[in-house]
């Protein structure tokens, strides 16, 4: 044999090991699946799958990257996951969107996925039990936040069980793929803030339509051959579209944070986030009073943005993310203080915080 031939014949020896280990993991899967079963407890818990993820790559001295074993990983425990009962997902659709590729990398394939017109519909689907978690956008890293979902967290009794940061490449598809046939263009609106230099420089003067999301405007290119949509490269095949021209958009790092939502508030992992909403009186000072619990001890405040009271004119809610988890003193205690100075305050979850920016490839 030759060298090439004694390796191969080791690889195939070592994929039989792993095909063994992999099912001798699934049948211990499916035990634990039935013990939670008679507990009353749900599938998915998000503090362990952490835990397990955090441990290998704690202990993998490589060649294989910390990527490469979380994407791996991460579908191992889908496939659990799914052996011990149906996980439902429900994200803004359709197939091949950005919340529907992270989705994907937070909960890998063996899972049921659901694409939802609207944010608002997410929300619903799993405010009705209809789907155990929801996927939504909070915030671009060029775009800001999506003031869709801020809004419908002061409305829901669903909270923030995680979160995932994407890598967000904008990608221009078409038909045919030339650019010479595009006259008109769709897009969902954040993707067409993220392109406009581009769109200015190349394709001045066609129009752009906006829609829901960019896995409708692929949906809308794929009817007409000289449309072009804005969307990620991974929905050209999905809708037999061609890349016209990759990463468009203007600024290079592009990142789209999303909030996993579902009805369960995950336990303290030791690395977590805490997200609130509350307003203040109106009256001077009223904000530097409210986080000046948090100062006080020490916490770190991450995120803070201003929505408007719908119902009230001038009057303000604040979101507020920050370290730590709501069962942490420091933390419950600095909740508590703010809570009792509002007149209206929220907590919306405490979560395991995201190990990093999720790549599309």
């Amino acid at each position: 044999m030759t060298d090439k031939e004694l390796l191969r014949a080791e690889i195939d020896a070592l994929d039989q090991e792993l095909l063994s280990l992999l099912n001798r993991r699934q049948a211990l899967a499916q035990a634990i699946g039935r013990i939670k079963n008679k507990e009353g407890s749900r599938t998915l818990d998000f503090r362990r799958e952490e835990e397990v993820l955090a441990h290998l790559m704690a202990h993998n001295p490589g060649p294989l990257s910390h990527a490469a074993l979380r994407n791996i990983f991460r579908e191992i425990i889908s496939a659990a996951r799914e052996i011990q009962a149906p996980l439902g997902i429900a994200f803004l659709g359709p197939e091949a969107t950005f919340s529907h590729l992270a989705a994907l990398k937070k909960f890998g394939h063996a899972t049921r996925f659901g694409p939802m017109t609207t944010i608002q519909e997410v929300f619903t689907a799993v405010e009705k039990g209809n789907y155990q978690y929801g996927v939504v956008p909070i915030e671009n890293s060029t775009e800001g936040v999506v003031n869709e979902t801020l809004d419908l967290f002061a409305e829901t009794a669903l909270l923030i069980c995680g979160e995932i940061f994407l890598e967000i490449t904008q990608d221009l598809i078409s038909r045919s793929g030339q650019l010479s046939d595009i006259e008109v263009i769709y897009t969902h609106p954040q993707a067409l803030g993220q392109c406009r230099r581009w769109l200015a420089t190349h394709l001045p003067e066609v129009p752009t339509l906006e829609v829901a999301s960019t896995g409708v405007a692929a949906q809308k290119a794929a009817r007409n051959p000289n449309a072009g949509a804005i969307a990620s490269a991974f929905a050209a095949p999905l809708y037999d579209l061609r890349v016209v021209q990759r990463r468009i958009e203007d600024f290079p790092g592009n990142v789209t944070h999303f909030f996993v939502i579902g009805p369960d508030p995950p336990g303290p992992t030791g690395a977590d986030k805490t997200s609130v909403i509350f307003s203040v009186e109106d009256v001077p000072g009223a904000l530097y009073h409210a986080l000046r619990p948090l100062a006080e001890r020490g916490l770190n405040m991450t995120r803070i943005v201003s929505r408007p009271v719908k119902t009230e004119a001038w009057r303000y809610r604040f979101f507020v993310d920050l370290d730590g988890h709501r069962q942490e003193p420091q933390v419950g205690e600095a909740l508590g203080e703010i809570q009792a100075m509002c007149p209206w305050f929220k907590l919306l979850g405490s979560f395991p915080r995201a190990p990093g920016v999720e790549q599309l490839s």
